[in-house]
């Protein structure tokens, strides 16, 4: 679920046209290692595969892409994943606890870490969505093609690259396909890759999407909140006095955004939002229950703790007022439940990773774009693990829409970008 934050990546570029690259900033070590590595003739090679081979790529994308994968059920499409990562060659792999699909590349090095090279198997379109892919051309339209099924694509056309051309690695590789990224998924799959499983992961590599200028070093937090306010209920007339708990969510929500509006209006941009609000039978019945979701992010992790107080205090105060004021029948009560919990944080772009993938940019011609999002890198960013989100190639239009398509122009560049982040991190293994 990569979202572009236009007015950000629009402040990077006005710096970099200002300041320059980023590079310029530091000296040329990593721009050199990795222009060695570009023209290392096995690295050639596998470029010269991933472009004889587009059309494989793409075949993969349309298979993926029909197999559905909605919100908690993606063992399907995980299935037919690691599947294609065994037939391409992997040293072993199996589907975690969660979901995760994990396939290791052992690497020529004894160092018992790995770097992690992933995309999310989860779309967000509910069960029963069309996700047959109708063709036109370069142009392929299905309900997540792009977000993130390019990603997968791009990871097996990655390893069969590799393995097509001998190329051996230093470090160990693990190919993830994650669960649980988009929506109320809250990360669930990364999550347990960072925090419940025993794999030590070295830095972390997400391919989320489509496009091949964009650098994702910065993780934009965010909270979310069920919030339900539970009554009695009644007749309007007859049981008139009862507490209702809608007039006490029209309250909560009133202080909220007066205290909110108030708050995010200066420092590090901080956003709030009631995205949806249930409840009630009829406009005549006092209703037994209703509920709002509720949305903060943050550049910030201080000031999304911060707005995430004043929300609270916001409710609290109105569901008080209201028992108080009461005229009869018991209080109301109120359930808040957290049902999403993503970290802010952000890697400097001067961590080497985050310089090898501006150095890959530039080497391939384009012009990097460095920015922040919500992807499954806010995990490993928050702990302080080299981490970046790219795209898989291509052009992705209506991301997160019906009508979402993607258009195979340069499809290939934005997959070369990601295998020489990718060699340039983990390192090439001397040849024997």
């Amino acid at each position: 679920m990569y979202k572009n934050n236009s007015k950000i990546y629009r402040f990077v570029l006005v710096l970099v046209a200002f300041f320059g690259s980023p590079l310029e900033a530091q000296d040329k070590i990593i721009l050199d290692e990795v222009r060695n590595i570009m023209a290392n003739t096995s690295v050639q090679d596998a470029f010269e595969y991933l472009d004889s081979h587009d059309t494989e790529t793409l075949e993969t994308l349309i298979t993926l892409t029909e197999i559905p994968a909605p919100p908690f059920a993606e063992t399907e499409r995980a299935l037919a994943f690691l599947e294609m990562l065994n037939l391409a060659g992997i040293d072993t792999s199996y589907i975690d606890e969660v979901g995760n699909v994990i396939a290791l590349r052992k690497g020529s090095s004894q160092n018992p870490t790995s770097l992690v090279i992933s995309g999310h198997l989860d779309t967000v379109f509910p069960e029963g969505t069309n996700v047959q892919v109708r063709q036109s051309g370069d142009t392929l339209r299905a309900p997540g093609i792009g977000d993130d099924t390019r990603g997968l694509a791009a990871l097996l056309a990655i390893l069969r690259a590799l393995n097509a051309n001998n190329i051996e690695t230093e470090q160990n590789i693990l190919f993830v396909g994650t669960v649980g990224e988009e929506g109320l998924g809250d990360l669930r799959g990364v999550k347990h890759l960072f925090t419940e499983s025993d794999l030590a992961i070295s830095s972390f590599i997400s391919i989320d999407g489509t496009g091949d200028t964009r650098v994702t070093h910065q993780g934009l937090g965010s909270h979310r909140y069920l919030v339900t306010f539970a009554g009695p209920g009644g007749h309007s007339w007859g049981a008139f006095g009862l507490v209702n708990p809608a007039h006490v969510l029209g309250r909560a929500m009133h202080y909220f955004e007066l205290a909110a509006d108030a708050y995010t209006r200066s420092g590090p941009k901080t956003s709030y939002n009631v995205g949806s609000v249930q409840g009630g039978t009829s406009i005549n019945s006092i209703p037994a229950e209703v509920s709002m979701q509720v949305d903060m992010r943050s550049e910030s992790q201080e000031r999304l703790i911060e707005v995430d107080s004043i929300f609270h205090r916001s409710i609290n105060r109105a569901v008080a007022e209201m028992n108080l004021n009461r005229r009869a029948g018991p209080p109301l009560t109120v359930d808040i439940k957290l049902i999403g919990d993503r970290p802010s944080g952000e890697i400097d772009s001067h961590e080497a990773l985050v310089q090898r993938a501006i150095a890959s940019t530039e080497l391939l011609g384009m012009t990097p774009v460095l920015g922040r999002s919500s992807t499954d890198s806010n995990i490993p960013i928050s702990l302080g693990i080299p981490s970046i989100t790219i795209g898989g190639g291509g052009i992705g239009v209506a991301s997160h829409s019906p009508d979402e398509y993607y258009i195979n122009r340069n499809g290939p560049r934005g997959i070369k970008r990601a295998l020489l982040i990718l060699l340039s991190q983990a390192g090439l293994a001397p040849i024997s």
